[in-house]
């Protein structure tokens, strides 16, 4: 697909490390230009093909500071592409988690993104060609997520809301989202642990691996693209098939 965003204008949302950097750069290395934001400033923005993303420094739970964001891609002429890739959450027992602490995952992993996505959805309705939203979501939102139950559910939340969108936003503006299952960033690799704990994470998916971040982007790319012109209101898992169910594991006595 190299080119096939030329002159095309995308926002990326924490799209200054882990896996909305790789999405940034790849959109990057196919023509597009790239803003990006996120709260604190990074020594080095995205960049490939020669190109470096635009940085606007935003907490995305602000609506002031979406609007700061959408001005400066409006100022740029169009805005085609919006990724909603900011979010996460530190583990948290849900017996104990505060309110404080839950309300803000949810509004980072869900209200977030539903405010960004209406205000671009303002400027994508006015534009002849009107544009398209990838939501990353996670399998935490597809099945139980112990030690991160509210993000679970702000991400099940966000898959809902997907196709909820697409519909109230059609024929001009495509909604669709990603559900992403364990990926391998300097971020994560604290969760998972050193490389022989890694493996043995790994070997739970039928693929063989854990995921890489141009795996979400490479799906970021096809959602985005005119090559998914027909698809709307869809959740891309991107997980490697998926995790084993337990009970095959206890059928055959291992741990």
């Amino acid at each position: 697909m190299m080119g096939s965003f030329e002159g095309r204008v995308v926002v990326v949302t924490g799209g200054t490390r882990g896996i909305g950097r790789v999405i940034a750069e790849r959109f990057l290395a196919e023509g597009a230009e790239v803003l990006v934001c996120a709260r604190r400033p990074c020594e080095a923005l995205p960049a490939a093909a020669g190109r470096v993303a635009r940085f606007v420094a935003a907490d995305v739970r602000e609506i002031e500071q979406i609007d700061r964001v959408i001005a400066q891609a409006s100022a740029l002429g169009r805005l085609d592409v919006l990724v909603n890739n900011a979010g996460g959450s530190p583990p948290a027992d849900a017996a104990t988690a505060s309110p404080r602490f839950s309300t803000s995952i949810v509004a980072l992993n869900l209200l977030a993104p539903l405010h960004f996505s209406q205000r671009a959805n303002q400027v994508m309705q006015a534009q002849p060609e009107g544009g398209a939203i990838v939501n990353i979501a996670s399998v935490s939102g597809l099945r139980p997520s112990p030690g991160t139950a509210a993000y679970g559910a702000a991400k099940a939340g966000l898959i809902h809301l997907t196709q909820s969108l697409a519909i109230e936003w059609a024929p001009r503006v495509r909604v669709n989202s990603i559900s992403a299952g364990m990926i391998l960033t300097d971020e994560s690799r604290p969760h998972f642990g050193d490389d022989a704990s890694v493996a043995r994470v790994a070997a739970t998916v039928p693929l063989g691996r854990l995921g890489d971040p141009d795996d979400v982007a490479e799906a970021c790319l096809f959602l985005a693209s005119a090559r998914a012109r027909y698809v709307s209101g869809a959740n891309l898992v991107v997980a490697g098939g998926g995790e084993r169910p337990a009970f095959l594991g206890a059928v055959k006595g291992e741990a």
